[in-house]
């Protein structure tokens, strides 16, 4: 049942207006009857999707009547009213004034509804949390996206040839990237992999980096990076980032705390993954955009 009504609230998201006296061939979308369709959004969302869309609708007006000039009629009609009168009736049981009024004294646009869903200006929908998400949650997620990008980038690495993995990166910043995509991927990896190991208290030979195959890079990123995540998560839900380790893989050991540790990570890895995605980009490999995470997140 959430996923016809998902499916329902996404349409309405990509043009509420569209939707107009459409009941039917919505229904069919989902394979059910028009009764059974009604019945399934009543069930999950507490109003059939008639009401749904007709109260997103008076919200949207609401809206439009703080922030524009535009006309009580013209609201109206833009609501799906075909009379002002009808726009007044409506307009005064879910807000208890009519227009006029309430556009002189106005309150909030949003009408209580059990699902939760409301007119987000300027033209979208404002979606309740699927789950509770903390900052705990936040840290892993972006630990996984991390991870997930890099192996994406690493299979449409597969399709190059050694002269394009190896040509030149430019406007590279010195002391911080290397000069290829194939330096990119495999220091992308080799962090996560260096990380891992300082967190063991191990050695960790950077040579592996030095002209690495994808393959290489393929079986590395295999076992280092949920080993990465599942180190990250540990330290994150046992609130233990605060606490410190050495980290004996620079110029001089250093004490650092797993916090920093991980904002280090993804500040760095982020630099470098832009780096990878734009010389992918350059022969032709686009599909990834540039990694940005929200799509990561609203898949989760």
């Amino acid at each position: 049942m959430t996923d016809h009504f998902a499916a329902f609230v996404d349409r309405l998201a990509a043009d509420l207006d569209a939707t107009a006296g459409d009941g039917e061939g919505i229904a069919a979308q989902a394979h059910l009857s028009r009764f059974h369709f009604d019945r399934v959004i009543a069930a999950v969302a507490g109003e059939t999707p008639t009401r749904l869309r007709a109260r997103l609708l008076l919200e949207r007006a609401a809206y439009r009547m703080i922030t524009s000039e535009a006309t009580l009629l013209d609201i109206a009609g833009d609501a799906g009213f075909g009379s002002h009168a009808a726009f007044t009736r409506a307009f005064r049981r879910e807000f208890g004034r009519a227009p006029s009024a309430w556009r002189r004294r106005p309150g909030s646009f949003r009408i209580e509804a059990p699902s939760e869903v409301h007119f987000h200006p300027p033209g979208g929908l404002r979606l309740p949390a699927r789950h509770t998400m903390g900052s705990v949650d936040l840290i892993v997620e972006m630990v996984e996206h991390h991870v997930w990008l890099v192996g994406q980038f690493v299979e449409r690495a597969a399709r190059l040839t050694d002269d394009q993995l190896d040509d030149p990166v430019t406007e590279s910043i010195a002391d911080i990237d290397g000069d290829t995509l194939r330096w990119a991927l495999s220091r992308l990896i080799g962090q996560l992999a260096m990380w891992n190991a300082a967190m063991a208290d191990a050695a960790y030979d950077f040579t592996v980096e030095d002209g690495e195959s994808v393959t290489s890079m393929r079986a590395r990123l295999e076992r280092e990076g949920p080993l990465f995540v599942a180190n990250v998560r540990w330290y994150a839900e046992e609130q233990r980032f605060d606490e410190t380790f050495v980290n004996a893989f620079g110029p001089r050991p250093t004490v650092l705390t797993y916090g920093a540790m991980v904002a280090h990570v993804l500040t760095f890895a982020a630099h470098h993954r832009l780096l990878a995605a734009a010389k992918l980009h350059e022969f032709g490999i686009t599909d990834l955009g540039y990694g940005d995470p929200k799509e990561w997140f609203s898949w989760t």
